[in-house]
């Protein structure tokens, strides 16, 4: 293949833009915010099953302190009863002593209930503590993480902003060049992921291997238009005066 020098010599502003859209998509893909937002996102997720279960938990001791009460009301108002037939009297003796004995009954069973509800209470104010932790922990994650979306936000508009610029750049570029030249680019560019590249002081600047023997031979005696390829990158060898052939 065949090209005029100056034409060739496109292929490295052809190239040059490329390799400015490569590392625009590269840092887009690798942006740091984004394994920082994805490990806000989890710690988010933890925190958030800590909060439910901390909130879960605060309901269940609700519901259990709510039926001891309802329990400790229940046995009072029972004591309370036989107080009063206790206090009035004229009961006879076996009648009496059952009384007694389900009185003392009953306040070994308060005293349990009481016990029971204060243990209750003592772990709902655990829980209620826990859940303001961890809801506390879980806000100041999240809040973390909307900075940093905002941060990548920015990021991704400015390189959306310089894709923007470069692409057009490039399709004026590529829209000068030869159909054959920028057909052996793109496939010298998909093999290697450098269509061309300046050969300075007789080394390719894609491999940054030097030319010599036959490959530097082949080089040095090839016409000014004749379209040169590295040997071992295939990427297309723009020759200037910087060769050193």
């Amino acid at each position: 293949m065949n090209a005029e020098p100056a034409v060739q010599l496109r292929l490295l502003d052809l190239q040059a833009a490329d390799t400015a859209l490569n590392q625009l998509a590269h840092r887009r893909k690798h942006l740091p915010e984004l394994a920082a937002i994805a490990e806000r996102a989890a710690r988010a997720m933890q925190l958030n099953d800590a909060v439910v279960d901390a909130r879960t938990q605060l309901e269940d001791l609700a519901a259990e302190q709510k039926r001891l009460e309802a329990d400790v009301e229940t046995v009072r108002a029972r004591t309370a009863r036989d107080d009063a037939r206790l206090q009035a009297g004229g009961l006879p003796s076996r009648e009496l002593e059952s009384l007694q004995h389900e009185i003392a009954t009953l306040a070994r069973r308060q005293s349990t209930l009481e016990d029971e509800l204060l243990e209750v209470m003592e772990q709902a104010e655990q829980a209620e503590s826990a859940l303001r932790e961890a809801t506390a922990k879980q806000e100041a994650v999240v809040a973390e993480q909307r900075e940093l979306e905002a941060k990548r936000d920015a990021a991704f508009a400015e390189i959306d902003a310089a894709v923007a610029q470069r692409t057009p750049e490039r399709a004026k570029v590529a829209g000068e060049l030869p159909p054959d030249l920028l057909a052996l680019y793109e496939k010298a560019r998909a093999q290697s992921g450098s269509g061309a590249a300046l050969l300075r002081q007789r080394r390719c600047e894609s491999c940054h291997i030097e030319l010599s023997g036959s490959e530097l031979s082949k080089v040095r005696t090839a016409a000014p238009d004749e379209v040169v390829r590295c040997d071992n990158c295939r990427a297309i060898l723009v020759r200037t005066a910087e060769s050193g052939l």
